[in-house]
């Protein structure tokens, strides 16, 4: 298996396992095969009063191209591997993909409820038993809760001590067999197997690919144009834009081209905006097989006559805690503070939620 590493940091070793008795579970209305969907788990305790750190989900075989959302105080870890078969998406076969997501370093108290969202295809599934998420909370050096059992044919979850959360699952429109829909289109050589959720039917969730609010989609952001260059001193900002996004996302990326024509370093120190209830400064890498994302706390810095972009893939803003998704052919305003150059206001227009 090969790991996209995001902030990664050593796997404590767990000792025990605790019992409790709240499932995790998904919030997700019943998802169409063959559709796109944010799979949002709801994790409603720690273990046995213990606050949880990680939260592990082994993705399910049938669902694809999967991409965790970014989530404020928490690093995520991609792993990587073979699917059992061959899918079709959008007219490319997938054999390998995201298997497993780790959610990593967080702090959720025991009397706290929160949830971890993941995006991809439903492409192949049984509606009569849903999907079931493998799920693994750890707490601390010592403690874990595993939601990891899977009923077998005809026996009821509840039965067992600790029910993998299960992704309810509708056939397709025209699929009278009432299985794996799209499993005759979408396998090919095998026998096939709330407001955060995407469109949850074929022709919406087409829309929706792509565009949720992962590190990753910013590669396919687009520069709307209309930005109106800024000068603070000795600096020169252009070429600034965000995206749209979708209903219920609530992070987005916003980029800009800072041009330091004095003799005197510079540093971009932080970044708000009234639209967002947090600004972070991220960045984006490859070290070799391993794609590293991270919060940049220190700021980035603008030496002396050069040219710095925040770009897709690369250096960039976050938009935390959106409360009305940012729309196509509108504006967000940013408040970008600078160690000499201080505060310097910019308005980034809004482009397509999709490249093109």
């Amino acid at each position: 298996m090969k790991t996209n590493l995001i902030l990664a940091t050593t796997i404590a070793t767990l000792a025990s396992t605790t019992a409790v008795f709240a499932h995790a579970t998904f919030a997700n209305q019943p998802a169409k095969v063959g559709s796109y969907v944010a799979a949002t788990l709801q994790v409603p305790h720690g273990c046995d009063g213990k606050a949880t750190n990680e939260v592990q989900v082994k993705l399910p075989e049938g669902f694809i191209s999967a991409k965790p959302m970014p989530k404020a105080g928490w690093d995520v870890e991609v792993i990587n591997g073979d699917y059992q078969n061959s899918y079709d998406n959008h007219g490319k076969a997938v054999t390998t993909g995201p298997v497993e997501i780790r959610f990593k370093n967080g702090d959720l108290p025991d009397n706290f409820y929160d949830t971890f969202v993941v995006y991809g295809k439903v492409a192949a599934g049984d509606p009569a038993t849903g999907l079931a998420f493998p799920t693994v909370q750890l707490c601390g050096a010592d403690a874990k809760v595993a939601w990891d059992q899977i009923a077998a044919p005809g026996q009821d979850p509840h039965d067992l001590d600790g029910p993998a959360p299960v992704l309810k699952l509708v056939a397709a429109e025209g699929d009278g067999h009432g299985h794996g829909a799209h499993s005759a289109h979408d396998v090919h050589g095998g026998h096939g197997a709330p407001a955060e959720q995407a469109a949850a039917d074929g022709h919406g969730a087409h829309g929706a690919h792509g565009d949720h609010a992962g590190h990753g989609d910013h590669m396919a952001a687009t520069d709307p144009g209309g930005f109106e260059t800024v000068t603070a001193g000795d600096l020169e900002l252009t070429a600034g834009f965000t995206r749209a996004m979708l209903p219920g996302q609530p992070v987005g990326g916003g980029f800009i081209t800072i041009v330091n024509k004095g003799s005197a370093d510079d540093k971009l120190v932080s970044a708000t905006s009234a639209q967002a209830g947090e600004v972070q400064l991220h960045e984006m890498a490859m070290e070799g097989e391993v794609m590293k994302m991270r919060q940049l706390n220190d700021g980035i810095a603008i030496p002396a006559g050069q040219t710095v972009e925040l770009k897709p893939g690369g250096l960039h803003l976050m938009f935390y805690k959106v409360s009305e998704p940012f729309q196509e052919g509108a504006t967000v305003n940013v408040t970008l503070t600078f160690e000499k150059a201080g505060a310097v206001d910019v308005v980034l227009p809004v482009g397509p939620a999709r490249g093109k």
